[in-house]
């Protein structure tokens, strides 16, 4: 599975979120609003999720494998790192 297209769009609020990002797979399948997050060891993703009937946040869609989330990861961070 390849990433082959990577979209980052700019969150211009006060709080942590910098962006939110889209990511195309195989030119066949996307995943929405992944959110690109300023913490206190540095930027990092944190994969689309909702809460559940607990009040819980859980993951919709999540890299099952270190190697992808460490992919995606990266190249998220160097398309927002690109928009600066």
């Amino acid at each position: 599975m390849q990433i082959t297209d990577i979209r980052v769009h700019k969150i211009e609020t006060e709080g942590k979120l910098r962006a939110i990002a889209s990511v195309t797979f195989d030119g066949v399948f996307v995943v929405h609003d992944i959110k690109v997050i300023e913490g206190s060891n540095g930027m990092f993703i944190a994969m689309p999720s909702r809460k559940n009937s607990r009040g819980e946040q859980k993951d919709i869609a999540h890299p099952i494998v270190t190697d992808l989330r460490v992919e995606l990861s990266e190249k998220i961070l160097g398309a927002y790192n690109e928009l600066q």
